[in-house]
């Protein structure tokens, strides 16, 4: 899956930078333990960090592409391309020669054949940056659906980049790592703003976005976009198209020189995606299929619905084993593997910045982990939600209604709804959260596209929809990508293939929910594959653990805050706050946006501001 970063500098000479570039390079090695390289030219400097998936012995980075001895373009990439050998046929039958068996050198070509527009060929996931030497210009290009990160930082004469912020943040010239008032709007909002990356000076290549810096300055281009058309095939007809797509989808992206596996919850996407993939896998004569679920000790038996969760994931993960009879383990954790404080320390190194989900994202690090030792990739059930229409917010009709982000409407959905509650309050209304989320909101709904003519429920459900292909799953896409390769594991998505992302968005509602359900559709196209527990089984978010030994532990290190005036994170909290929160009780199972989420909140945003030396600008 691997790890970039670069530096273009116009007015410099590069060839002499190695040893910054190779610290920024180094900031990501855990995304890629198996090599490291770089390249430098006068004016750019190109580093990568390797996980070897594809072509092991072929595929080093940063690669270039040479006719007749003279070098044309460079290219650092990270992600997989599934087409790839159907373009390498395609460009060798056009007189390309290949040194690999890598999608790199495929990519890297294509892009010598047919310009920027070669981007509108590819499927998959990816961030990549190239640079042409002819024209001394750098691309950078992130994946339609945004499931690669990449960021970066314009400079006066050029710009840093790298797939997260440590990287860029490792250069001279992009600190003191500095966040202004909007950074923190958009850290405390959840409303994920397209191109903000919280620091100042910083931002994300958009999904579906190419920018492109030469000496004539910085532009961007959207390659790709959500279009809404019209949809005439009937229902059989849909979900016949839905399940062809999937075994289409799954067949490329088990395509592999590693040990591959897959991520289940016992939900009935993972499951589809296990079931899928077994049933393939067996189809191609390779056997079956590896998977891994994560359980916390004493979970099931203790287990308190709240909410957001009305069962345990366990016995339906159990009913998928015997179902589809992958080779399977349970990873079982316990709340001193949750607040473990290197594990903590290594969340926010991967994600840096603080998340306030502390313990959802310290078990999906530790799961990660485990699975690493076994297997390099692993096929992951995220972003059918979002794809298909599944949380519980999308069937409510007063969330439906709301004027604002679903996800903001339903308790125990937000993020660091449960940390602004500790916050000074002059800096609150410094802030003026309600009006950042509600003209962010403004501008989300206004991208919508829509038909001619449409009006009411499909219409407002379209909105919806957009809303969280765009927006939403961004936040749980960017999280899966940091706790994966924190560990050297790349998580495959194949939900977020833009073909099924079409065809799905422009299917109307009333077929979306032809059953009375949630993801009426992607139960239709994959029921023949799973077991019927699971068909029927209701929508269950990632777990959280429900052990009050784990709200204990979480209550007394906030407590030794109280003690000192001197934390980082003083300027922005009311420690009175702090003492009444403490004295609350729990919410059920630490329920999201109570006590626990503003805890949680408190200890990553004070822990990321002295690590990462945050500078506030306010």
């Amino acid at each position: 899956m691997c790890g970039i970063s670069g530096w273009v500098d116009f007015d410099r000479d590069l060839g002499q930078a190695g040893r910054t570039a190779l610290a920024m390079t180094a900031t990501m090695a855990c995304r890629g333990p198996d090599d490291e390289g770089l390249w430098l030219a006068p004016h750019v400097a190109l580093g990568h960090r390797r996980l070897a998936v594809i072509d092991i012995e072929g595929g080093r980075q940063p690669m270039v592409a040479e006719e007749d001895g003279r070098p044309l373009a460079a290219i650092t990439y990270s992600g997989e391309v599934y087409n790839f050998r159907e373009l390498r046929d395609e460009l060798a039958a056009r007189g390309h020669r290949f040194r690999t068996r890598s999608d790199t050198e495929v990519v890297l070509r294509a892009y010598l054949q047919w310009g920027d527009d070669f981007v509108t060929r590819l499927n998959g996931m990816f961030a990549f940056a190239i640079w042409d030497i002819r024209r001394e210009e750098l691309l950078l290009v992130r994946d339609r659906m945004g499931v690669k990160p990449l960021y970066y930082r314009p400079t006066p004469a050029g710009v840093l980049f790298g797939s997260e912020p440590k990287a860029i943040l490792a250069n001279p010239l992009a600190r003191p790592a500095a966040v202004d008032a909007d950074g923190l709007r958009e850290l405390l909002s959840l409303v994920k703003t397209p191109e903000h990356a919280i620091y100042r000076g910083m931002h994300e290549v958009r999904p579906g976005q190419i920018v492109t810096v030469s000496r004539r300055g910085l532009t961007r281009r959207r390659y790709w976009r959500l279009e809404a058309r019209e949809h005439t095939d009937d229902l059989d007809t849909t979900v016949r198209t839905v399940r062809g797509l999937l075994d289409d989808i799954v067949e490329r992206q088990l395509v592999s020189d590693v040990p591959l596996c897959t991520l289940l919850s016992g939900g009935l996407d993972s499951s589809a995606i296990t079931a899928l993939a077994a049933k393939a896998s067996k189809e191609h004569g390779a056997g079956g299929i590896r998977s891994f679920a994560v359980d916390f000790a004493g979970y099931s038996d203790n287990f308190q619905p709240d909410e957001m969760r009305d069962t345990p994931d366990a016995p339906y993960v159990h009913d998928v084993v015997r179902h589809v009879a992958p080779d399977h383990s349970d990873i079982t954790l316990d709340s001193a593997d949750l607040m473990d404080h290197s594990v903590r320390a290594a969340v926010l190194r991967a994600r840096d910045l603080p998340t306030g989900i502390g313990d959802m994202d310290a078990s999906l690090l530790l799961l990660f982990t485990a699975v690493r030792r076994h297997s390099t990739v692993a096929l992951s059930g995220e972003s059918a939600d979002e794809v298909f229409g599944g949380y519980r917010w999308f069937h409510d009709p007063e969330t439906v209604a709301a004027d604002t982000f679903p996800w903001l409407v339903t308790p125990g959905a937000g993020r660091f709804g449960g940390l602004a509650a500790l916050l000074d309050d002059s800096l609150l209304r410094k802030l003026d959260l309600p009006a950042y989320r509600a003209e962010s909101y403004r501008q989300a709904l206004a991208e919508s596209p829509r038909l001619p003519g449409e009006r009411g429920l499909e219409r407002r459900m379209r909105e919806i929809c957009h809303l969280h292909l765009t927006r939403f799953v961004q936040v749980l896409l960017d999280r899966k990508d940091r706790m994966s390769m924190a560990v050297g594991l790349e998580v495959r998505v194949p939900f977020c293939d833009h073909r099924l992302v079409e065809y799905v968005f422009n299917t109307p509602w009333s077929m979306k929910t032809f059953d009375g359900r949630e993801k009426s559709l992607l139960r239709a196209a994959t029921a023949d594959v799973l077991p019927r527990s699971v068909l029927e089984r209701r929508k269950s978010p990632y777990p959280s653990t429900q052990d009050p030994g784990y709200d204990a532990a979480l209550r007394e290190r906030a407590a030794r805050l109280l003690d000192r005036r001197d934390i980082p994170a003083a300027p922005l909290i009311d420690f009175g706050k702090v003492r009444d929160a403490l004295a609350r009780p729990a919410g059920p199972g630490g329920a999201p946006g109570g006590v626990r989420a503003q805890l949680e909140g408190l200890l990553q945003l004070n822990a990321w501001m002295a690590e990462y030396d945050v500078q506030l600008v306010l």
